[in-house]
């Protein structure tokens, strides 16, 4: 009987202290709904302060398109920044924002200030209130996606070796309406230093030159920092990247039209005096100054793609096999391999469609004096026509932009 009462006893106690608890955690259930500062601190202290309040980040939490020029900031009107972290998030790669808070704590801003493009930004940041409180906010906001997009095409190619007449040319896929920003995107210098400026040519292309042809052995550097910068309206760049090039030999080569002969100097010296065929009467070789742009091998020549047709619509010549072709300007003069003349012409008479032609055979022959020049030449190399009955090439055809005086070219640019 005593063993029962016993546990009846302890039975009782049990309850009483499961009650005692319950009526416990009432009462601090009670105390968070009737005081707001029960919890967190003594009764009647004031609420903790609403993050949001002392901490305002712009664009705000949850933005959407933002446009690249809108700013990026945090503030904290009456506190204390104590850390600042943002990451951009662009195709698929996560890169910090540097930025700095102002002396006196109230303020972050990044080192630049341009928001990216299809970019989103996570910023975490820690401040104090007014009194001493701790708070921290997230937040995160998307940039605008642009639908269109510009690009520029270079010449020449990465890790090229060229000639010292080389120009770099950018050829931009759309018209660009803001050129100074894109030329500020863009920089080109050379190793040993020496001035190099830009030149508009229309809303499409930019080319870059120093006053005289490159020295042998420089190596020159292109960076394109063109991403999210706007070149029209609604219409922002593409491509971030550097490449390089190197000159090689100098090699300048003279035509005299009247005299049909090509003397070919390397490095200042004299290595052979070539006889040629320029362009006829009717269609005269442009004089000036021409750069080699393309060198191939074999190629088709049409007339009708550069304007001398027949009554039919038919080109006035059409050749399958031009060998040794060398590009001068982009409306089709050429430096190649003839084979179709009489040997009789070179050196003695002018009979092409505005081309230069050296004697060579069928097939293209490494031992013709077509095959020896090219086997000598780079892209970037000069070919200079004089005495010939026509104008001079345009500085935009081709890269005919030696044929412009340093202080002309100097005002083609777009910054001011």
């Amino acid at each position: 009987m005593r063993h029962v009462e016993g546990r009846a006893r302890r039975a009782r106690a049990a309850l009483a202290a499961v009650v005692t608890w319950a009526g416990l955690l009432a009462g601090a259930v009670g105390c968070t709904s009737d005081d707001p500062g029960g919890v967190h601190g003594a009764p009647g202290a004031p609420p903790d302060p609403d993050p949001e309040e002392v901490i305002r980040i712009f664009p705000a939490d949850g933005s959407r398109g933002v446009r690249p020029g809108e700013k990026l900031s945090v503030r904290v009107p009456g506190g204390r920044l104590e850390s600042v972290k943002v990451v951009r998030s662009q195709d698929a790669q996560d890169t910090p924002v540097p930025g700095r808070v102002a002396a006196d704590g109230q303020s972050w801003e990044p080192d630049a200030h341009r928001l990216a493009l299809a970019a989103r930004y996570t910023v975490d940041a820690v401040a104090l209130d007014r009194r001493g409180r701790r708070s921290a906010r997230h937040a995160t906001f998307t940039t605008h996606v642009p639908e269109e997009r510009f690009i520029g095409y270079v010449a020449p190619e990465n890790r090229a070796t060229v000639g010292t007449g080389m120009i770099v040319s950018l050829e931009f896929n759309r018209e660009i309406r803001y050129r100074a920003a894109v030329e500020r995107a863009v920089s080109v210098t050379a190793e040993p230093a020496v001035e190099i400026r830009p030149h508009w040519f229309g809303r499409s292309r930019l080319d870059f030159r120093p006053e005289h042809y490159w020295k042998p052995g420089t190596k020159v550097t292109v960076s394109l920092r063109l991403r999210d910068v706007e070149g029209a309206p609604g219409v922002y760049g593409l491509q971030h990247k550097t490449f390089t090039f190197t000159v090689g030999r100098s090699q300048v080569s003279l035509v005299d039209a009247a005299k049909h002969t090509m003397q070919v100097r390397r490095d200042g010296t004299l290595l052979a005096t070539v006889p040629i065929t320029a362009g006829a009467a009717k269609s005269p070789t442009y004089n000036g100054k021409m750069v080699v742009t393309e060198m191939l091998e074999l190629t088709r020549m049409n007339g009708a793609t550069v304007g001398f047709k027949k009554a039919d619509g038919r080109g006035e010549y059409d050749i399958p096999d031009v060998p040794h072709a060398m590009r001068l300007t982009t409306s089709g003069t050429f430096l190649h391999g003839n084979y179709w003349a009489h040997e009789s012409v070179f050196g003695r008479t002018n009979v092409s469609h505005g081309c230069v032609g050296l004697r060579d055979v069928k097939g293209g022959g490494p031992d013709t004096p077509a095959g020896w020049f090219f086997d000598r030449s780079l892209v970037g190399d000069v070919v200079e026509v004089v005495h010939s009955k026509d104008k001079t090439v345009a500085p935009d055809n081709g890269l005919g932009g030696w044929n412009m005086s340093w202080e002309a070219w100097k005002t083609g640019s777009a910054v001011k």
